[in-house]
């Protein structure tokens, strides 16, 4: 169906680069609407963009994302909204909540303020608008012992 889409013209795709992503993410988080990279330069995803040169090399303008929602998932937070997550769930969701105009995060588990160690907080609070405790099935754990 996505092929069909794509192909009549139905769906738009814009190809970006991972950590040109990330900076894009990052920036609206930060209230940063553009910024310039040289990643992508020379190839179709520079095609039709502001190209400058900065100390002799040519860079391309590229536009922050912002949401109107931002869902993501975290492992803890506490009720003032302060998040953790675990594993690769540090690379993205982050970036995601600053981006969100309205930031939801869903977590295993909330705990009181304070229990958290500051220097361990991912998103502060600040960028968090709600939080729900889920409940999780994790399927892909299962536990296996020897015999």
């Amino acid at each position: 169906l996505f092929e069909k889409q794509l192909l009549d013209g139905e769906l738009e795709v814009e190809l970006t680069p991972q950590g040109t992503l990330a900076e894009k993410m990052r920036a609206g988080g930060a209230g940063i609407p553009a910024f310039y990279t040289a990643t992508g330069y020379g190839t179709p995803i520079a095609d039709g963009k502001d190209v400058r040169e900065f100390n002799g090399r040519p860079h391309i303008l590229e536009h922050a994302i912002t949401g109107d929602f931002a869902i993501v998932k975290g492992w803890k937070a506490d009720r003032y909204g302060n998040v953790i997550y675990r594993h690769t769930a540090q690379n993205f969701n982050p970036l995601a909540a600053a981006a969100g105009k309205v930031t939801v995060v869903e977590v295993e588990e909330i705990v009181e303020p304070g229990e958290i160690d500051p220097t361990q907080i991912h998103t502060p609070g600040i960028y968090v608008d709600r939080i729900i405790c889920g409940t999780f099935e994790k399927r892909i754990e299962k536990r296996t012992v020897r015999t």
